[in-house]
Order: structure tokens, then sequence, then C-alpha cells
């Protein structure tokens, strides 16, 4: 009786296991690699989406942030050689390049050679980071530069544990094959008033303050982004005129931009880059040539 009531037990087990496997779904295959050079990552079916056109300008185009660029660059090349790099927060003003400098960096260093890829994953995904983590590990042939943009958390938000502990904290910790970059308006990537609230209301102001900030000190590298100058705005405008082939007389085209500046009350790469899609528009030129 009993190894009758084993086997029933047995089958029923093997019915219930039968049925979470379908549940669950097959595993998403992994792309190919070989064939593209960017990709999203989607925490639904834990899967990664080619992306045939990447959105982005030419590293020599990124004017006003010559410093952070090349420090950048280094990191990456390092991390694309096989050598120690440090994950990188680029925080700072709106508009001034972090994410383009991000994407720009990566088309510089890999220069076709195909073997870094660059993969995108959303705020909204950061809980799946592990998941990605584990399909990064088992493809060791490759480089990856996992890049999250506009990257910051609110007071409900807990998914900042799960970034801290799968960047540094983690048991396996981050794969050799994998860096991780961010970018964002916050340098703490928490809002203020969630810090101070923090100060004021725990039982040790201290260590609840230092728990919060503690999820930038995952980032080796800390790169500000602040607002440009007049000259460096100009400059930016010139490079895209230049680069485009956009014609005018220089004194004319500093003028307007300088008009296009005061009307939007800030000065940024952002702001040089919808002036010269206006420049352009109005002069007939298309913006043929941007990567």
């Amino acid at each position: 009786m009993a190894g009758e009531a084993d086997e029933r037990i047995l089958e029923r087990l093997e019915r219930i296991a039968a049925a979470l496997e379908r549940l669950a779904g097959t595993p998403a295959p992994a792309p190919d690699f070989g064939a593209h050079a960017a990709f999203v990552w989607h925490s639904t079916g834990n899967r990664l989406s080619e992306v045939a056109h990447v959105n982005r300008v030419e590293l020599s185009l990124l004017k006003g942030i010559d410093q952070v660029r090349d420090i950048l660059v280094e990191n990456t090349r390092r991390f694309a050689e096989g050598l120690p790099a440090n994950n990188a927060l680029l925080w700072g003003a709106r508009g001034m390049g972090k994410s383009s400098l991000v994407k720009a960096v990566h088309a510089a260093v890999d220069q076709g050679s195909g073997r870094l890829k660059l993969i995108e994953i959303h705020r909204e995904d950061i809980e799946a980071l592990p998941e990605l983590m584990a399909l990064v590990r088992k493809q060791p042939r490759w480089k990856f530069l996992v890049f999250c943009d506009d990257l910051s958390f609110d007071a409900a938000d807990t998914s900042y544990k799960s970034l801290k502990a799968a960047l540094e904290g983690g048991i396996e910790g981050r794969p050799d094959n994998m860096i991780f970059y961010a970018t964002s308006n916050r340098r703490h990537l928490l809002p203020r008033d969630m810090i101070e609230n923090e100060r004021s209301t725990a039982i040790n102001p201290s260590e609840a303050v230092q728990e919060k900030v503690s999820l930038s000190d995952r980032f080796g590298l800390w790169l500000g982004f602040h607002h440009c100058s007049q000259a460096d705005y100009l400059a930016m405008v010139d490079a895209y005129v230049e680069h485009f082939g956009i014609p005018g007389e220089p004194a004319e085209i500093h003028a307007a931009a300088l008009e296009w500046q005061a009307t939007r009350g800030a000065r940024s790469g952002r702001v040089a880059w919808q002036f010269v899609q206006d420049l352009a528009g109005r002069a007939g030129v298309r913006l043929v040539g941007r990567q």
C-alpha cells in the first residue's frame, strides 16, 4: 500500500511540475549577438530585442564635455580590452549629452569590431537586472555595456536595493564581461527631499541617509555634467552646421542661435541640436548622416 501511495504522490508531483513548466513558458532564446550591436532588455519574458539602428551622434560632435568624454572613453576601452573598469554614473544638467555620450562612446570604442554590445535597460525593468546578468554571464565571447537612461528613484520605490545588490553586493557579483552605465539628473539617484526626510524621521538619521545614498557608491566613476557656457553652446552649433553642410553666415547663425536659446531659457547640447534642426529645415537641408 505504501508503495502504491508513493507512486501516486510521485505522479501528482510530476503533473504539477509539468503544469508549472507550461505556465512559465519556454525561455526566450538568446539573440544573435554576432549580427547586431545593440539590444533592449524586456523584463516581460526576460528577453533581448535587437536594435537595427541606434539613434546617436558622432563622438566628435559632442562639445563642451571634453574631460568627461575622455574619462568615459578610456574606461570603456579598458573594459573592452579585458582590463579592470568601473561602473559609471553620468549625472547633472539636462540636455548636456549624457545619454548621447554613452552611445557615442560605445560606437567609438567598438569601431566595427562587433565584440562590444550595447544593452539598454529601462528604469522600470531594473528589478530584472539579475536575470539580464545571468544571460550575459553565459555569453563570455562578448562584452556588454548595459545602459540605463534617466535612472532615479522616488520615496516609495525600493527597487534601488535590487540595483545595489546586482552591481556589487550579490554573491556572484557583476559578470566580468559586463559593465553598467547610468545617466541621471540626480547625483545620488534619489530626490533631496527623500534624503532629508530620512535624516529628520529616522531613529538613526546618519545610518538611514547612508543606506540611501550608498547606491551611488556602487559607481566607481561619477561624471558631472553642468550647464554650458555661451562659447560652448555656439561651438556645438558650429560643429553641427559644418558636419551637415548647412549654408549661412557664421555671424548670422550665431545671432539666431543665441536668440533661440534665449527663448528656451537655457543653453545645452539638446537646445543646440533643436536649433540646428530648425535651421536645417528652413535652409532645406536634410540631416543625412546622423547615426
